[in-house]
This record gives structure tokens, sequence and C-alpha cells, in this order.
């Protein structure tokens, strides 16, 4: 989609679809709509949207609810709700006259919900007589130049929408090699970005026990995944961020319940985010030094996995007995957080499907957040409200760390279960992290299938916004 920002009369932009938004108690901009308020036919309740035509052109009125309630999510709604009519209605170059008042951030906001919701995955469809037709262009009448804010949010969303692709692709066309493959073309894009590929016997060679043992049911060949991006004039912390990427998750050994196993295909959605957001921030020539490690793999059962019982030696040397292996997204961190932090990582954000448990608490709005320091959870906070990609911090406690003690060895995978299941996850990563700012994001619940209107189904590239943002306002 080509994303462009000028200043001016909408009329004058060529677009055959203009949106205007109104505000409850607010007139609206044309005779035409303002007729359509009046008569009731439209109304300015936020999500109300309403057709008239005018001078050969469409104009859809988006009711936008009460102006002090008006902020970027609203707005990203907003749009996507206008993106969906627009398309609907065979919309190919659309123009949105920008609300007074909504800012950089509602601006910025209106891009990312159009071009989310113009996202559609429809590789596997066979039987489609004719392809929906995309919006080509999109524009931004503003008060102000918004030039690169406008750019950068097309450029976030459009990295959004490609973590989207790999999340819903199958787990057959989506293996740790697949996902290995796409780091690599991400990193050839890009000058001043690197990506190095290590295989089975290289993370048996640095002692990665704990993500090895995961990876040995599977004939997949696992996949350790490290981008290096050094932005120009590069300030701030040495950021890394650490996704989990299990391509496909059948609990192993522990095998899960049949119902709704496919959806263990996005159990690699950490690792999307991780990669797609480092693409972003290279593509922005954002002014800091970021290290990604994903850790990519299969949890299968066969003659070669893990069982419960069995101890297994991380790379920092701690022991874990693993009694349950469906517990296998903090293996696969464990290891991976401690690379990250070996490769010179100062502040380490981890992201991953980690619990269910997550899930039931926070539902699909939050992301749970748990950390070992103050400063990084006030960042992260910020970059969450910023961006919509909002986190709720559970506590850490000395109680909670006994629990992940094991019996025989220094670790316990899977304590006892019904007992504070996501902050449990977070004290047996808070190990590897030891004294290094860190902090966890448990995206269980925020993956996939939001229930929003940019994001209604399927992956939905949680955490690319908000990396992005972090990154931007660490340099």
């Amino acid at each position: 989609m080509d994303v462009r920002a000028v200043q001016g009369p909408p009329e004058q932009t060529g677009a055959d679809t203009i949106v205007y938004g109104a505000f409850e108690g607010e007139p609206v901009a044309t005779t035409a709509l303002q007729a359509l308020l009046d008569s009731g036919e439209a109304k300015a309740q936020e999500g109300h949207i309403a057709l008239a035509h005018s001078d050969g052109r469409r104009q859809l009125l988006v009711g936008l609810g009460k102006r002090e309630e008006f902020d970027a999510e609203r707005a990203r709604v907003a749009a996507a709700k206008a993106a969906k009519r627009a398309l609907e209605l065979g919309c190919s170059s659309l123009c949105w006259a920008v609300p007074a008042g909504a800012g950089v951030r509602g601006t910025g906001a209106l891009v990312e919900g159009t071009i989310l919701a113009s996202y559609s995955f429809r590789r596997y469809k066979t039987d489609v007589e004719e392809p929906e037709r995309p919006i080509e262009v999109l524009t931004l009448c503003t008060e102000v130049d918004q030039s690169a804010s406008v750019g950068r949010a097309a450029v976030v969303a459009e990295a959004v929408n490609a973590a989207r692709a790999l999340q819903d692709m199958p787990a057959n066309d989506m293996t740790p090699s697949d996902l290995a493959a796409r780091a690599t073309e991400i990193a050839a894009g890009h000058a001043n970005l690197s990506a190095t590929i290590e295989r089975r016997e290289e993370i048996i060679a640095r002692g990665m026990g704990a993500f090895a043992a995961v990876a040995q049911g599977s004939a997949q060949e696992p996949a350790l995944i490290t981008l290096r991006y050094r932005g120009s004039n590069a300030k701030g912390p040495v950021l890394g961020f650490v996704g989990k990427a299990v391509t496909f998750d059948s609990g192993g050994i522990s095998i899960k319940p049949s119902q709704s196993m496919e959806e263990m295909k996005y159990d690699m959605s950490g690792g999307a985010t991780v990669l797609e957001a480092i693409g972003a921030i290279a593509k922005l020539e954002l002014p800091v030094e970021v290290i990604g490690v994903v850790g990519a793999t299969e949890n299968l059962p066969s003659d070669r996995s893990v069982k419960p019982g069995d101890v297994v030696r991380t790379m920092n040397s701690k022991t874990v007995e693993i009694n349950n292996t469906d517990a296998e997204g903090r293996l696969v961190l464990a290891d991976c957080i401690a690379h990250a932090i070996a490769e010179g990582a100062e502040r380490v954000i981890d992201l991953a499907t980690l619990t269910g448990a997550a899930l039931v608490a926070l539902g699909h709005t939050y992301a749970a957040l748990l950390s070992n320091d103050d400063e990084l959870v006030a960042a992260l906070t910020r970059a969450g409200d910023a961006t919509g990609e909002i986190v709720w911090r559970l506590p850490l406690h000395a109680e909670y760390k006994k629990l992940v003690r094991g019996t025989v060895a220094d670790l316990n995978n899977a304590p006892e279960r019904g007992l504070a299941g996501t902050i449990l996850g977070a004290e047996f990563l808070a190990a590897f992290a030891g004294e290094t700012p860190w902090a966890h994001l448990d995206i269980a619940g925020t993956a996939w299938s939001l229930g929003r209107a940019y994001a209604e189904k399927g992956g939905s590239g949680w955490g690319v916004r908000l990396l992005v943002e972090l990154a931007g306002a660490s340099s």
C-alpha cells in the first residue's frame, strides 16, 4: 500500500473514497454527510459507518464517539472499520480527512488500522473466483506536515502484517528452517543487520541442553537464530529481544488434548514478532543496538523425545528436571536468554506464548508482564500505552521462586499445576536472566484472534509495535 500525507482538501487528492470522522455533538465537513447525521441515518456513535456520494466520490462517515474519549486505539479501530467497508465497496484509493486534534499518535493509528485491516491470508485458497481488490493508495490529509510519522506508521504496520503471515502459515510450511530463511531474508535487506543461523550440532556444542532436549524429538532441524542490528550513532543500552518459536507444539511425551491442537502452529508467535520488529527497526534506521535471539524448534513425541523425569544442563550450567514436556517454551527461552546476555545484551525482553494461565487471567486485552527491573517495566508500560499493545504487571516473589526449585536438580520446569502458572513460568526464566535487567511478556492471550477490528482472527503480530516503540524510546 502506498501511504502518503498531504496538506490540503481531501477532494484534491483524487481518492475514490474519502473518510470523515464524526464526534458526538459536532458538525461534520460536508453537506451530504451532515444531512445523513441530521436525518438519523448516520450516527456519531463510536464505530457507526454511513455512506454518501458526492461529486463522483464515495464519502464514508465514521462515528468517533465523544471527543474527550478519542485516543490512538479508537483511531486504530475506526480506521480498520472504515477500511473494511471501503474494501467491500471496491475502493482502490482511500483518503482520511484526519480529525482536528488527532495529533501524531492518532494520525499514525489511522495508518496502522487501515493497513492491519487490509491483511488477508489467502495463500491456500483455491476456490476464490475473484480476488479481493486491495486498497492501493492511502492518503492522510493533515493540518500540518506529518509525512515522517505517517511513513513510520506504515513501516511498522507492514511489519506487523509480515509477522501475522508467519504466524498463520501451517506448521508443515513454517518449520524452523523456514523461519531461519525469513531471518536471513530480512537481514539481507539491510547493511547494518546480520543473521546467524546455528543448527542442532551447534546448539549442542554451545551447551544449550534445555533447547536441544525440546528439539530432539523431531526430525526437523532446530534453528538458533541470532540477529544483530547496530544503527548509526547508536545510543542507550544494547537491547536483547528473545522470541520463543516452537513452530508446532504437540506437548511432546506429555501430549496435549486433541481439541484445538491445530492452534499450536502459533507457538512460534514470539519469534515471529522479534524477527519482524527488528526488520522494522532496521528499515527505520533507529539509532539503537539490538540483538535478537529466536529459538526455533518443533516439540513432538518420538522414540528420541525428552521424557518426564529427565534432567538436562543449560547453557549457564544450571540443571533442570523436566517434569512435563509440554512446559517446553521455558526450556527453549532459558538457553536463548542466556545466549542473548552472553552476546552482549544489556536489557533483555522475551516474548512467548508461554502459559494458558495468562489467557485465563487477562484474556485477549493485556499481555502479562513480569520483570526484575522497575525501570524496564516503566519503559514497556509506556510503550504499550503508546501503541495499544498494553501490558499488565504480575509479581515475582521469593515464595514463587521456591516453587520452581527442583527435587534432584536445580530447577523444575513444571511445578504443581493450578498455582500461579504464568508467574512460575517467569520465575523459572528469571534464573537465567540473573542480574541483567529483564522482562518477560507472556503473549498467550494476545498473539492471535484478538477480536479487534484490525486483528479479529488469526495471528495478530502482537508485540511488533511495542518493541519498535521501545527501541525508539531507548535511543
